[in-house]
């Protein structure tokens, strides 16, 4: 947290800078004004990726009980969304790699976002006609076409938030869009709770089809809405020239990865092999032929491009099982909650799951809200009083959207321990990214197994504790999966992008085990456990590799201080 955001994001403002630099030029000294109209316009979109991504854990659960579905089944919703981040992230490159030239930056950011909403709009009204017909399969579609639109928005929004005002502030625009993007996964259970159940905490009466229809149509309104808003705004197209390097090598290996991953899921279809085991298989397909590469690279360079770097294929495996173990934490959470002995003697009830939802959800808030902090220049005394004062205020608004919405927030509060330590853990990180992310990985390791071994709501918060962790992960993951790359960093942050594939593989690894009856879904969250674990040995050898590189960020910010 804190700076190690403020040092992942000057990482793509180094990007933007070596791509705008042939289209602007500005002198030594000169302030670059942010255009704030802009900026506000463009973090709705923000907003929009957090509220749909978390709403999937309320929308899970209802499908598995409308459609009849296994647990793994019913993890398919979250394979189809995020995949789509990996496939839409996939062809763009390629596409790029065809023509010779950048597609985005050819259409500009502006466009690419209102592209991105469009085809995020067929989306989400297809999912109307798919649960009318009855139709899971439909529903996994429309979600896939959702998140394509949403993996295109992502790729033009980010640099486009930089690209609004001075390079050098860039880091706050993104700490800000970031922050939005966390109130949205707040908010987004709560919302589609209320909207599937017609309030956030009352039993469960009659869901219909009407209600997701009626919530689906809102959805897609709200996007055409925006992109409508985008197309007639002011905003900058965003367009430069800057050269794409392209990597043969490195592009067959990614379409060899994709193509096996399809025979699997035709294998799964076709034949009655397990679940679990092909899921297994497709772990080792993906770290398997990312260290071949790696391997091929090492003895010949050229036509590998960034994946000659063994630092830049730690990083995938790293974003692979961080946005895995992410996304699966919450994705079965609500299967878990419904357990009978869990938390409650007969099971919650599915129109209560989101009180604990937004908890998850919100503690990355917290941790997103705690490393904005390092972007105001504030003394020694001020900035430790602020890491932590800000946690507690997020943590307040959480409570405070519950309550508005009707949810008894008694039970939640002594959560506030589980904060603290939080806050413990980041200042014992130091600001350096391979300790932040051995601690964090480590304690959330801890937590998983406490979450594992206990029941009631100390189990709860320990599995909640996950999110708080995993808040800190992705810019420390980033900053050193990039690190030394040079020319190739804007590629090797392309094909990091592309392993939050991680969300679509480990999510359902987890489902399949939790339908087995002598694992369970309690005892199915070792899987996330596991995760934690080997992030923590891969901050370990990413050090080592970059130190062998002359590369020790955790001893450069160090000596800084």
């Amino acid at each position: 947290m804190f700076t190690l955001q403020h040092y992942f994001f000057t990482i793509n403002i180094t990007i933007v800078m070596s791509q705008t630099a042939s289209t602007a030029t500005v002198q030594p000294g000169t302030a670059i004004k942010t255009n704030t109209g802009a900026l506000a316009t463009l973090v709705i979109v923000f907003f929009f990726w957090g509220f749909i991504a978390a709403s999937n854990s309320i929308f899970i659960p209802f499908c598995k009980t409308h459609f009849q579905l296994t647990q793994f089944e019913s993890q398919l919703i979250g394979s189809s969304f995020y995949g789509a981040y990996f496939i839409g992230s996939l062809l763009l490159y390629l596409l790029s790699s065809i023509v010779g030239y950048d597609i985005l930056n050819k259409i500009g950011y502006k466009k690419g976002i209102i592209y991105g909403l469009l085809i995020s709009v067929v989306g989400a009204l297809g999912i109307i006609p798919s649960a009318n017909a009855g139709s899971f399969g439909l529903i996994l579609v429309s979600f896939f076409v959702v998140a394509l639109g949403f993996s295109l928005q992502q790729t033009s929004a980010q640099p486009f938030a930089i690209s609004l005002g001075d390079p050098a502030t860039g880091s706050h625009r993104l700490n800000l869009a970031g922050g939005i993007n966390s109130l949205g996964t707040t908010l987004g259970p709560i919302i589609v709770s209320f909207f599937l159940f017609g309030t956030a905490n009352s039993a469960h009466e009659n869901v219909t089809i009407t209600n997701v229809n009626n919530l689906y149509l809102i959805v897609a309104a709200v996007f055409a809405a925006v992109a409508l808003f985008f197309a007639f705004s002011k905003l900058p197209d965003g367009k430069n020239d800057a050269k794409f390097e392209a990597s043969k090598k490195a592009s067959s290996s990614l379409l060899l990865m994709t193509g096996s991953i399809i025979l699997i899921i035709i294998i799964g279809q076709l034949t009655p092999i397990g679940k679990t085991p092909l899921l297994l298989v497709t772990l080792l397909i993906v770290t398997g032929i990312l260290f071949y590469s790696n391997s091929s690279a090492l003895k010949n360079p050229e036509g590998w491009g960034a994946m000659r770097y063994p630092q830049l294929i730690y990083g995938m495996i790293g974003i692979f099982l961080y946005v895995g173990v992410e996304v699966t934490i919450d994705n079965n959470f609500g299967a878990l909650l419904k357990t009978p002995g869990y938390l409650t003697d007969l099971g919650l009830d599915e129109s209560k799951i989101s009180k604990y939802v937004t908890i998850y959800w919100g503690s990355l808030m917290i941790g997103r809200w705690t490393g904005a902090i390092g972007v105001f220049n504030l003394k020694k005394t001020g900035r430790l009083i602020a890491t932590f004062v800000v946690p507690y205020v997020a943590f307040g608004v959480i409570l405070f959207v519950n309550k508005l919405y009707g949810n008894d927030i008694t039970d939640l509060l002594p959560y506030a321990i589980c904060v603290l330590i939080g806050v413990l853990a980041f200042l014992f990180g130091q600001e350096k990214p391979v300790k932040t992310l051995v601690t964090v990985a480590s304690l959330a390791c801890v937590a998983m197994i406490t979450g594992v071994i206990t029941t009631g709501i100390v189990s709860v918060y320990a599995l909640m504790f996950g999110g708080l962790c995993c808040a800190v992960m992705w810019p420390c993951i980033f900053s050193l999966g990039v690190a030394g790359l040079g020319k190739y960093t804007s590629q090797g942050s392309a094909f990091l992008i592309m392993m939050i594939l991680g969300g679509a593989v480990i999510p359902p690894l987890q489902g399949s085990l939790g339908d087995t009856p002598s694992i369970g879904m309690h005892n199915s969250y070792i899987v996330a456990a596991v995760c934690f674990g080997l992030l923590v040995m891969l901050a370990l050898r990413l050090k080592g590799v970059l130190k062998s590189q002359g590369l020790d960020f955790d001893s450069q910010i160090s000596g800084g201080h």
